[in-house]
């Protein structure tokens, strides 16, 4: 079980910091093969979900952002991920539980929207979220925007 906390830019420490990067970059760019720039000066603006094990080691992390940030119009949660170590233990879900309600908690007049990979749509459908326009390619991976609220 894992227990999370919402951490605004200036608020995480430096280990914090270099652990939600370097498991961004394990998953996103190592485990997908996907080479992109992760950072892209929306952490700074954003509040870091951290998701971390009873040894305190960070498992799964989100981004949530406010309007503005990502879309024009929305709120946003971004990076969803989980560690190698704990993926397929049904920590998915509180993971964005506790996402989506921060979320509405700092932006509660804004839906949510997300840029989520194709495969995992299912995922994002239990939580409320529902598909909005066509498929699209984002880092060479098949991605739909979908929108909660």
């Amino acid at each position: 079980m894992l227990k999370f906390y919402c951490l605004s830019f200036d608020e995480l420490s430096n280990n914090q910091l270099y652990e939600l990067m370097q498991l961004r970059q394990e998953v996103f760019i190592v485990e997908q093969d996907c080479p992109y720039l992760d950072a892209d000066d929306k952490d700074q603006d954003s509040y870091h979900i951290l998701g971390v094990d009873s040894a305190g080691k960070l498992q799964a992390y989100t981004r949530i952002m406010p309007r503005g940030l990502s879309y024009e119009k929305y709120s946003s949660i971004g990076r969803v991920i989980t560690s190698a170590a704990v993926r397929g233990k049904k920590q998915g879900v509180p993971l964005m539980q506790y996402s989506v309600d921060k979320t509405l908690q700092y932006w509660p007049d804004y839906s949510i929207k997300i840029s989520a990979q194709t495969y995992i749509v299912k995922f994002y459908n239990s939580l409320g979220f529902k598909e909005v326009g066509e498929e699209y390619l984002e880092d060479d991976l098949p991605h739909i925007a979908m929108i909660r609220g």
